[in-house]
């Protein structure tokens, strides 16, 4: 079995909205964000402390991303676990607490399994907390699929054990202040796996059913090429734009809810087309690479004013050196080219994509990001 399901819990939102977009994502590789990585090193001190609260061994984990905010958030953690455990042990002797727990819903969703931050066992209630470090989405616990999945997953291991009647499930997400929980009848929950999830969860596996775009688009690695996507933001705008003489404020305010969505889709194809065509030679039809705008800048700061002194000129510092521009203004050009010439350079422009009526001409861009790499390690 592989790291990653097919059908992740986490991706489950997307997937039971948009059924084909699971195989469709496996076309593009999974990469890790800054964000992404700061969370799974916030999970690995949540589990840390933990356990040292619940008197389990456990090695401090080592993490490039420790900050006082981290250390806050995950001691919040804790203490809300803790005292939850401790709700558990008022109405039963003796409850269970499991940390990253590994949870099965296969019988639900094909090679379906994730893995439960801590999950509370106290007689005919079971309680999920999932830790969320994300500050950007504000997230739900009512209705939330992924929990349900892992609400799921929790009740094939220990239903037959505990005569479980009712689930909770608790989002806990620090940075935005947030802490949501939702119940359900255990009946309730395994009526939705059984005619929703399961049905819904075969077709993504498959890979069929319609491409349906929505706000379940944001994290899909499939989402800058979609076509469906694509097409919903196109329609909009050749829906929006009309172009009668004169637009009324109520058409004006109309468009200006809806460009947001339509410049960052706008956005997202425009880095992607630079991105395929900067590092990976793609080319595209009626567009070339060229070297980006850049400014003149001083080689040495210090041997510039050594030089504009020794020329006679002192009226040359703020409280930093002058710009060229005003170096130049005080100097005249041709002095300034004399005086100055040898210790001003120029460094290529960042590169970016064009059409081809631009005047710039095209450059070689394997040269060009080589160059352009070693102006930004020299910063």
């Amino acid at each position: 079995m592989s790291n990653h399901a097919v059908l992740s819990a986490s991706g489950s939102h997307r997937w039971l909205n948009c059924t084909p977009s699971a195989r469709l994502e496996l076309e593009f590789e999974n990469t890790s964000s800054e964000a992404a990585k700061e969370g799974t090193a916030a999970h690995a001190l949540c589990e840390h402390k933990l356990k040292g609260a619940l008197h389990m061994r456990s090695k401090r984990p080592v993490s490039d991303y420790d900050s006082d905010e981290m250390e806050e958030c995950t001691d919040a953690y804790v203490d809300f676990v803790m005292e939850q455990y401790e709700a558990a042990k008022q109405v039963c002797k003796d409850p269970i607490v499991l940390i990253e727990q590994h949870l099965d819903f296969s019988c639900y969703v094909p090679d379906g399994f994730g893995t439960g931050d801590c999950i509370i066992i106290s007689d005919d209630k079971l309680h999920i907390v999932d830790f969320k470090y994300g500050l950007g989405v504000l997230v739900g616990a009512v209705g939330n699929p992924q929990m349900k999945l892992y609400a799921i997953g929790a009740l094939e291991l220990y239903d037959a054990l505990y005569d479980i009647s009712e689930v909770s499930m608790t989002i806990f997400q620090p940075r935005r202040e947030n802490v949501s929980t939702w119940t359900i009848p255990v009946e309730e929950l395994r009526d939705w796996a059984e005619n929703e999830l399961k049905p819904k969860a075969l077709m993504a596996f498959n890979g069929e059913g319609d491409y349906v775009p929505g706000e379940w688009c944001t994290f899909c690695r499939a989402a800058v090429r979609c076509r469906a996507r694509a097409e919903e933001k196109l329609k909009l705008a050749q829906t929006e734009f009309r172009m009668p003489p004169l637009l009324t404020d109520a058409e004006i305010e109309e468009i200006l809810t809806i460009l947001p969505d339509l410049t960052k889709w706008a956005n997202e194809i425009t880095a992607y087309a630079i991105d395929a065509a900067i590092n990976h030679g793609k080319q595209w039809s009626g567009f070339k690479v060229v070297e980006g705008r850049s400014a003149r800048k001083y080689r040495d700061e210090e041997k510039v004013a050594e030089a504009a002194v020794e020329a006679g000129y002192k009226d040359i510092y703020r409280k930093s050196l002058i710009t060229m521009t005003e170096m130049q203004k005080l100097m005249g050009k041709s002095k300034f080219e004399e005086v100055l010439g040898g210790l001003i350079y120029k460094p290529p422009g960042k590169p970016t994509l064009v059409p081809e009526s631009d005047k710039r001409p095209a450059m070689n861009v394997t040269n060009a990001m080589n160059e352009f790499n070693e102006i930004k390690e020299d910063m």
